[in-house]
């Protein structure tokens, strides 16, 4: 027979139903159903295999709702929003039974052994599927999957207005029971009176049950997931990194799917992987305590944006310590984030590869809510393109202050102080000190000694050592009076 990951064109694969389903608790089995369109509609075939392997009940419920996910992301990236793809999901059940059926084909031999499949696998597995599908059927996809498995329109469907879908009550209510059923599994007791042993690990993790239920609201697999299988072999991992147990808890609120990623076959060869780009093994612990997120990133993610960063003329050891100080910079999509914003700070003659070594943070700014702002602020004050370049380039944060609470009153004060707006465009970091503990103290005290000093000596010295230069200035003035 064929194999279902050896699909022709003009095919695809479908699970078959019977008058009397079995549960796949009971029973193993995946099922084959093609469907060929023709001119006047289209023609089915059926033919399904049995295997006496049992499938745990919450096994297939993890795995649904690994199927919803992506099935859910696949269609938001073919332009659908949010409540439309919700609601097709929603009215999909027999088609993610199929999906998930076509796991248990694929990884048959994962499943004669009692492996459970990870995230990143299904996703793997799943994804090139249904672009199968939608490069065979376009429109007719979403069609497809709410009918599956009978025939689907043979049209496509009228394109809508382009106004924002109407809120469906009802798929949110279904949405909502699917999550409610996740919650209320966190919290269920045994016939002994007892919590799930996940449960009661994640609270020894230092976890509360309100933080389980607010990772499960966002994430309904996780409660599924295997305490030996999944979650403890992870948790001990990082523990092994050298992570505090006391960092667990706000690992996994950040990112619990890293608990149904691999060991062995995806989170430690991403590690090897990230440290051939120069990110320090020594450093693993802060990492991901910073970004958990950045171990669940496919291959092609993280090659991407190493490329960008390569492409800006950053050093390979650059590189390493600007993931090193900064993973979430590979949360940043290159085309939607990264590239515009580089081309913005061309813009303004800025070195990027310096502004990326020195501050990357900025480059996760939006551009019309942050950037623009802030170089119209300084524009309005006077300040050249070039003076502006010159500012952010020796002090990369400057535009990730607030307007309102930082820059505009900072600008004010010096407003009042005895320096040309030129001496901001040499030291652009005034605007990193604190006002009211900083800045205003020890000017006044300048004034009141009667000194001058350039304002790096009144900001960036120590304490000690400013001191000793105001005194140092003070002495001289008393002698060239005498």
């Amino acid at each position: 027979m064929q194999s279902l990951g050896q699909i022709r064109h003009s095919e695809i694969f479908l699970i078959a139903r019977s008058d009397n389903p079995i549960t796949r608790a009971q029973l193993w089995f995946t099922g084959r159903l093609s469907f060929r369109q023709e001119s006047f509609g289209i023609r089915l075939k059926n033919r399904v295999e049995f295997s006496p392997r049992p499938v745990p009940p919450n096994l297939i419920a993890a795995e649904k709702e690994e199927a919803k996910a992506v099935l859910t992301l696949f269609f938001k990236k073919q332009g659908l929003s949010n409540s439309v793809s919700a609601r097709i999901i929603n009215k999909s059940e027999q088609f993610i039974d199929h999906l998930v059926s076509r796991l248990h084909s694929v990884y048959k031999s994962r499943y004669l052994v009692g492996r459970e499949l990870t995230t990143l696998e299904i996703r793997d597995s799943l994804n090139p599927y249904l672009q199968h599908l939608h490069q065979e059927h376009g429109d007719l996809l979403s069609d497809l999957v709410v009918s599956f498995p009978d025939q689907p329109q043979t049209e496509p469907r009228p394109v809508p207005a382009p106004l924002p879908p109407p809120r469906d009550l009802t798929d949110d209510s279904a949405a909502d029971t699917r999550k409610l059923r996740a919650v209320s599994r966190v919290s269920e007791l045994d016939t002994k009176g007892a919590l799930r042993p996940q449960t009661l690990y994640l609270l020894d993790l230092g976890l509360n049950l309100e933080q389980i239920k607010t990772i499960t609201r966002k994430f309904p697999a996780f409660p599924y997931y295997s305490l030996d299988g999944k979650i403890k072999p992870v948790v001990e991992f990082l523990l092994h990194l050298g992570i505090p147990k006391s960092d667990i808890p706000t690992i996994l609120c950040k990112r619990p799917q890293i608990c149904g990623i691999s060991l062995t076959d995806n989170l430690k060869p991403t590690m090897a992987f990230l440290e051939t780009l120069g990110i320090d093994k020594n450093q693993w612990a802060k990492i991901i305590s910073r970004f958990p997120a950045i171990l669940t990133y496919s291959r092609q993610k993280l090659t991407s944006t190493v490329d960008f960063l390569t492409q800006t003329g950053l050093s390979q050891e650059q590189i390493g310590k600007i993931l090193t100080r900064c993973p979430n910079i590979m949360s940043y999509s290159v085309e939607d984030k990264l590239r515009p914003t580089m081309e913005y700070f061309k813009s303004l003659n800025v070195n990027v590869a310096v502004l990326l070594h020195r501050c990357p943070q900025t480059f996760g700014l939006s551009i019309e809510s942050n950037l623009k702002p802030v170089t119209e602020f300084f524009l309005e004050k006077g300040y050249g393109i070039d003076e502006i370049g010159v500012m952010i380039s020796r002090y990369g944060a400057l535009y990730t202050f607030s307007l309102k609470e930082n820059l505009m009153p900072k600008w004010d004060y010096f407003q009042t102080m005895d320096y040309p707006k030129s001496e901001l465009v040499k030291f652009p970091q005034f605007f990193g000190y604190s006002l009211q503990e900083r800045i205003k103290p020890r000017y006044e005290l300048v004034k009141r000694s009667g000194v001058r000093l350039l304002l790096n000596q009144v900001l960036s010295l120590s304490g000690v050592e400013f001191e000793k230069v105001v005194q140092k200035k003070m002495m001289k003035l008393v002698v060239s009076d005498n």
